[in-house]
């Protein structure tokens, strides 16, 4: 496995080893050991989620605040998606920037997102199952929303010809700058 730092330095682009040939292919996944030691990390995983969306379905930009707060180690097994993590940590020199990739059936590439930053998705292909890991269990009450299309991001989503389907809940999604107020 191999971690590589994109352009918030936290969040890493996970590539494991894939052995493939005519027949196919095989890849662990995940295994908590290799995955602490490519990382740096010791966060363990307790809850495993599986989403399943149509073509231009964006979810997010989700997280958790403290002392829910959630990492995910995220990954696509049927089609392809935009996946991005966005720094919400208050002091943190990268706050407020964006990391972006594409994460496909094919490429098998994973991102690692730490808690402490918002996560979300744009579907690329006719549909795409994710699948993702999380540090801590899923809390309604501590979960938040920022806004997909916050102007201070600048999120560059690519662009599928249409405006993107999105939840009443991530239709409501806060600006960075009323997220940033209330933490003060």
């Amino acid at each position: 496995m191999q971690a590589t730092p994109l352009a918030i330095p936290d969040v890493l682009l996970i590539e494991p080893k894939v052995f493939g040939d005519a027949r196919g292919f095989f890849y662990e996944s995940f295994n908590q050991r290799v995955f602490n030691e490519a990382t740096g990390t010791e966060w363990q995983f307790v809850q495993d989620n599986h989403s399943r969306s149509a073509r231009g379905v964006l979810r997010g930009l989700h997280y958790q605040v403290p002392p829910r707060a959630q990492g995910k180690l995220v990954r696509v097994v049927r089609g392809a998606v935009f996946d991005v993590a966005v720094d919400i940590r208050q002091g943190s020199p990268t706050f407020g920037r964006w990391a972006g990739i594409e994460l496909t059936e094919d490429n098998h590439r994973q991102l690692w997102v730490p808690p402490g930053l918002a996560h979300g998705f744009l579907v690329l292909s006719e549909s795409a199952d994710f699948l993702y890991k999380t540090t801590d269990y899923y809390s309604p009450e501590h979960e938040r929303c920022i806004a997909w299309d916050d102007s201070q991001l600048a999120i560059d989503w690519p662009d599928l010809g249409k405006a993107p389907l999105l939840s009443a809940k991530d239709l409501a999604g806060q600006s960075l700058a009323h997220v940033q107020a209330a933490a003060e």
